[in-house]
């Protein structure tokens, strides 16, 4: 229901003076729109004059219609300093507050972005969300902001959640609970490949998977991927895990090596056979078949593996 809100005031009583002998006429209107929360002689009349910014009625809640009788109307208008005007017969009208709808969509925005701030909603992440009860119909002010996230209780790693907003024109905040699901996109392989593939961008399609999941098996990058070597024979639309990749292997097991010691401008090298599978700047154990020697180093690239320092090492060259 539409209060009456102005008392009669001096300075209303000289604005009205200055309106009847300056203006026309004040014309009462049947129907008026609003958006601010009170309603102004202006809203309700033309010809208003100085009265036009005179505030005599709260207005209804956003999205709603409220009807004013034309007695209410006489004596909030008589108060302010407007005696007279034109009702064209009426002995009601009606008024009605602009409103847009506030929705689940609208609200998950304010929560993504708070979770994004706080850095646990990340890049390439995604949230979904699932309410305990249906969200009620709400209307806002037709403002800029049509509402804003009050209080968020959410830990990682918990599901639940419960936020407090405040939407623009109601009296009272809304309370929500419910489910938070978090995703994020992680790679899987495009095709069944064997053992020692070195990985390709052809060979991974990014997919969203809960986050929960991916924290578990192990989250690598698809940056981080490529060019790493499968440790095992791998199907096709499997996700791919840190366990599952290594650097590519530059020395096989029982391959033939060259042997690169080094030290200040002594340098030695002789072969050997590698006594272990390795990666770039992993130890490896070489065997020179020569001496009957195992010499511990670290592959180089290029098959060659270079030998700490140190008299045994020496020794075994």
């Amino acid at each position: 229901m539409i209060a009456p809100l102005l008392k009669r005031s001096g300075l209303a009583l000289a604005f009205a003076a200055v309106c009847g002998t300056a203006h026309a006429e004040a014309l009462l209107r049947s129907n008026v729109t609003v958006t601010a929360p009170l309603v102004t002689i202006g809203d309700l009349f033309d010809n208003a004059g100085l009265l036009s910014e005179t505030a005599i009625f709260r207005a209804p809640a956003p999205g709603t219609t409220g009807t004013v009788s034309l007695a209410d109307i006489a004596t909030a208008v008589g108060a302010a300093g407007l005696e007279e005007f034109e009702a064209y017969g009426l002995t009601e009208i009606k008024v009605s507050r602009s409103g847009m709808p506030v929705d689940m969509d609208l609200l998950s925005n304010l929560i993504s972005a708070d979770l994004t701030q706080r850095g646990i909603l990340g890049q390439a992440m995604e949230m979904r969300i699932s309410l305990n009860t249906p969200l009620p119909e709400l209307v806002a002010a037709d403002t800029s902001a049509p509402a804003s996230l009050v209080m968020l209780r959410y830990m990682p790693g918990s599901s639940h959640f419960s936020a407090r907003f405040q939407v623009s024109g109601l009296d009272n905040p809304v309370d929500v609970s419910g489910q938070i699901e978090l995703t994020i996109e992680v790679p899987h392989l495009t095709r069944s490949l064997p053992e020692g593939t070195i990985i390709g961008p052809d060979d991974i399609e990014m997919r969203m998977v809960p986050l929960a999941y991916a924290e578990t098996a192990g989250i690598v990058s698809y940056d981080a991927i490529i060019g790493m070597q499968l440790q095992r024979q791998t199907r096709a639309g499997v996700m791919l895990r840190p366990a599952d990749l290594a650097q590519p292997q530059i020395i096989g097991r029982n391959e033939n090596v060259t042997v690169l010691y080094q030290q200040g401008a002594l340098t030695l090298t002789t072969t050997g056979k590698a006594l272990n599978a390795a990666s770039l700047s992993e130890p490896v154990s070489v065997l020179n078949t020569m001496t009957n020697r195992v010499l511990q180093g670290t592959a180089s690239g290029d098959g060659t593996v270079t030998i700490t320092s140190g008299p045994q090492q020496l020794a075994g060259l």
